[in-house]
C-alpha cells in the first residue's frame, strides 16, 4: 500500500544549543527587567539540524510516513540538503533564496528545561516563494512556524486545494493579528498547541476555546508531563505523558508529537491511537539532545507503544 503524501510547510533552521548550568532565575532581577544586561557562561554547546519542517519530517520518516518537506534554506544550507539525501527525505520543494542565510536558532537552556532563544529568519522570511500546488497528490499537510507571508499563504493555498491541514502557530503566532488568526482558524482542519499556546490564541483571536474548537475537527493541547488534551466532537480525551528514560532536551519534543499526530491523522486512526503515539514519540525525542538525533524504527516504536500502554501500535 502506497503511504499518504504528507506535505510539512515550516521552517529548516541550524539550532545553536547551549546549556546554562544553573538556573535563570537565580541571575535575572525580577525589579531590573527594565534595564536588562545578563551575560550567561556556558560551557556546553553544540550545533545540530533543527526547523519545525525539518523535525516534523525527521520522525514521520521514521515511523514510514512519507513526508514532502516544504521549506527554505540560503546560501549556506547545503549540509541540511546533503543530510536530506542522506536520510532518504523528499527535498524537492526546499528552495535556496540566494543571498540570505539559513534560518539560525541560538538556543541557551537552563537547569530547569527553561529556554532564552534568539532567532534569524534569514530565508525562512521568504518562504512565500513556495507554492502548495508545485507539490502533487498531497492527502494532507501542516503549517507549521514559518515566515509569515509563507504561513498565510500556505494555508490559504491548501484550503483552496481541498487539503486537510494541520494549523500548528507556535513561536509565530505574534506575528499574525485577530483576524489572520481567526482565518487560520477557519481555514485549518485541526489545531495543534501547547497549553501557552492555546492561551494566546484565544486572547490574540478574541474567541473563546469552546469557539476555537467548534471551528476544526480536532484541537490539540499538549501540556509537558501532563500529557495532552485532545477536545473532539465536544468532549475532551486526555492523553497521558510518556515516562521517558530521561529528560535531556525538551527541543524539538512538539515536532516529535506532531509528527505522530500526522501519521495517524494520515491512516484514519482513532484519537486515541493517534495521540498516545504522538505522546510517545515526544517521550522517546526528550530523553536524546537536540531535535534529529534520536532513533527509532517501526518495530521498536510497537514495542515501545506495548510497554506504555498495554496494546498494540499496528
Amino acid at each position: 500500500m502506497n503511504e499518504p503524501r504528507i506535505l510539512i510547510c515550516g521552517s529548516i533552521a541550524f539550532d545553536t544549543i547551549m546549556v546554562f548550568d544553573d538556573r535563570f532565575r537565580n541571575h535575572i532581577l525580577p525589579d531590573k527587567v527594565h534595564m536588562l544586561n545578563v551575560s550567561f557562561t556556558v560551557l556546553e554547546m553544540r550545533r545540530e539540524f533543527g526547523g519545525c519542517a525539518g523535525n516534523i519530517s525527521y520522525n514521520l520518516k521514521m515511523l514510514g510516513g512519507e513526508p514532502v518537506m516544504m521549506a527554505t534554506i540560503g546560501d549556506d544550507g547545503q549540509p541540511y540538503r546533503d543530510r536530506l539525501a542522506q536520510l532518504g527525505l523528499d527535498a524537492a520543494h526546499v528552495r535556496t533564496m540566494p543571498g540570505s542565510y539559513t534560518a539560525q536558532a541560538f538556543i541557551t537552556t537552563d537547569l530547569d528545561d527553561n529556554q532564552i532563544t534568539a532567532f534569524h529568519p534569514g530565508a525562512m522570511g521568504l518562504s512565500h516563494n513556495t507554492a502548495v500546488a508545485d507539490a502533487t497528490n498531497i492527502a494532507l499537510g501542516i503549517v507549521a512556524p514559518d515566515g509569515r507571508d509563507g504561513m498565510l499563504a500556505h494555508a490559504a493555498q491548501m484550503h483552496d486545494a481541498g487539503i486537510p491541514f494541520i494549523f500548528d502557530p507556535g513561536q509565530a503566532m505574534p506575528l499574525f493579528n485577530r483576524d489572520e488568526l481567526r482565518q487560520f482558524v477557519a481555514y485549518a482542519d485541526y489545531l495543534a498547541v501547547n497549553d501557552y499556546e492555546g492561551q494566546l490564541l484565544q486572547e490574540r483571536a478574541g474567541l473563546s476555546q469552546d469557539e476555537v474548537a467548534t471551528q476544526v475537527k480536532a484541537m490539540i493541547v499538549t501540556k509537558g508531563a501532563e500529557g495532552s488534551d485532545i477536545v473532539v466532537g465536544g468532549q475532551v480525551l486526555h492523553i497521558p505523558s510518556v515516562t521517558p528514560e530521561r529528560e535531556e532536551d525538551p527541543t524539538g519534543c512538539g515536532d516529535a508529537y506532531r509528527a505522530g499526530l500526522l501519521y495517524g491523522i494520515a491512516h484514519g486512526w482513532d484519537w486515541t491511537r493517534t495521540g498516545r503515539l504522538a505522546s510517545l514519540l515526544g517521550s522517546i525525542k526528550i530523553a536524546q539532545r537536540g531535535g534529529q538525533n534520536h532513533r527509532f524504527d517501526r518495530a521498536s516504536i510497537a514495542a515501545s507503544y506495548v510497554r506504555a500502554f498495554g496494546d498494540a501500535l499496528w
